[in-house]
């Protein structure tokens, strides 16, 4: 498949001018015109990078790339280090952020909900990026802590008590602790999201709403999976998901 229809089909499908964002969605690193093989993982990494050109990669995917608001613009250091790689072998760079979180189909929010069995009921908070849904049935959230843990293949930790019942359930993946508020207003028993701040420890003893830091990196590696999937099977391109271990 060409990379202009390949750019202008994500654009459309993930709707990036609907989102105020912290970098460029889209191709943000020209490379072959002609795409017959893609990676897809969460960072745009070093690592990911060389992964790709073993793979003999024309195109990377990812949710987090490059050219951040308040990054350090010149290119030295390890942004040379990566850029230079991916301008030499002439691997496209195409990322999506916000948009990947959002999308009720490929996102970050709806494919993590899949994967712990949670109906998703709407949305809210800013730009309408957070969820809200509920479990099937009323559990403890002791086990529901063994449910997250076994599906996303790392520990939650957990403020709360374990033995309390939740079925109501706010989530928005990565670092989005800054929600917790909100779900709070919105009466639910638990929030999942992938990081916790100091003061979510305080606000979820004194609320009693739970909250639950399951990983930055470990509740977003299926969104941009699923994104992957879709375009082999649509353009017909190979594709494989690399995940690179990240423990935070």
């Amino acid at each position: 498949m060409l990379q202009y229809d390949l750019e202008n089909y994500l654009n459309q499908l993930l709707e990036i001018s609907r989102f105020r964002d912290y970098c460029p969605n889209g191709l943000q690193v020209e490379g072959h015109k002609q795409i017959n093989t893609l990676i897809s993982g969460v960072t745009a990494s070093l690592e990911l990078i060389e992964m790709a050109i073993a793979c003999n990669a024309d195109a990377i995917l990812v949710h987090h790339g490059y050219f951040w608001k308040g990054e350090e613009p010149c290119i030295r250091g390890m942004k040379h280090q990566r850029l230079s790689l991916l301008l030499k072998h002439k691997i496209n760079l195409f990322a999506y952020h916000l948009p990947l979180d959002a999308h009720l189909e490929f996102g970050n929010n709806i494919q993590l909900a899949r994967r712990l069995g949670l109906q998703y009921d709407g949305t809210f908070g800013e730009q309408a990026i957070a969820m809200h849904g509920q479990l099937a049935n009323r559990m403890m959230l002791g086990d529901f802590g063994k449910t997250i843990a076994t599906s996303l293949n790392r520990e939650p930790l957990i403020i709360g008590d374990l033995s309390q019942k939740v079925q109501r359930i706010a989530w928005c993946t990565g670092a989005a602790q800054g929600y917790f508020e909100e779900a709070i207003d919105a009466r639910v028993d638990a929030f999942i999201t992938g990081e916790i701040s100091e003061q979510n420890v305080h606000m979820a003893r004194e609320s009693g709403v739970a909250f639950i830091a399951a990983g930055h990196h470990a509740t977003e590696r299926y969104g941009v999976q699923a994104l992957g999937t879709h375009i082999a099977q649509r353009f017909g391109v190979n594709h494989e998901f690399i995940d690179l271990m990240n423990p935070v």
